[in-house]
This record gives structure tokens, sequence and C-alpha cells, in this order.
């Protein structure tokens, strides 16, 4: 048994489970957030709440794209998306620190099909 797979039952022993990509999960508001970059973005968009600078913030938006029969393709769900007053108009954001080929071919799907802009947040 390799020293990986021996912290891997240790942790799952524990109850803890190891993030993919080593991410450590963070709880604000009773909400958990699968990383701490994104607990960090979430702070940021309060504050800037607070201040007026953004309106109607949402918190893992799904965007479901449909096949030409109505079947549906695939489904992303954005991190945040929120008014953006100062800029006048919406925002989709997605917090990532590395960005899996899931991602990229969802983003690439998203904005073609949606016309909708995907900025990441690192």
């Amino acid at each position: 048994m390799t020293v990986q797979s021996e912290l891997w039952r240790a942790a799952l022993a524990e109850g803890k489970r190891r993030n993919k990509y080593s991410a450590e999960s963070s709880w604000i508001d009773g909400i958990r957030f699968a990383s701490k970059a994104e607990a960090k973005y979430y702070l940021m968009l309060k504050y800037r709440e607070r201040l007026g600078e953004v309106t109607d913030v949402r918190l893992q938006e799904p965007f479901t794209v449909l096949g030409p029969k109505g079947q549906v393709v695939c489904v992303y769900r954005a991190d945040f998306v929120f008014w953006d007053v100062k800029e006048g108009r919406q925002r989709v954001i997605d917090v990532k620190g590395m960005q899996t080929p899931l991602f990229k071919l969802k983003k690439k799907v998203v904005e073609a099909f949606l016309g909708i802009t995907i900025e990441l947040a690192d």
C-alpha cells in the first residue's frame, strides 16, 4: 500500500474526504463553499452588495443547454451570478484554481449556445 492510499484511508476513517485538487471547503453564513477562494469571492461580493455596487447575487445558478430536439446536452452551474451596477450588466463568475477539461468544454458550449460569457476568478 502506498503512502497516498494510507493517507486517503486515514482521512476516510476520520470522516474527512480530501478534495481531488486539494481545495479546502469553507462555511460562511451557513453556506458550504468548495474552496477558500470561492468563500473569499463570496465575502467580497457581500461587501460590494453593501456598498450598492452589485445586486441580485445568486450562488450555484444552473444554466441548461438544450439540443435541437429539446434534449439536455449539459447543465453548467455558475459559482456566482449577479448584476454589476457599475457596469450595468449581469456577470457570471466561476472561481477556478484549475480548469478541468470538462469545465473547459462546458464553458465553450454555454458561451456558444446561450451567448453567456463566463468570467474566471482565481
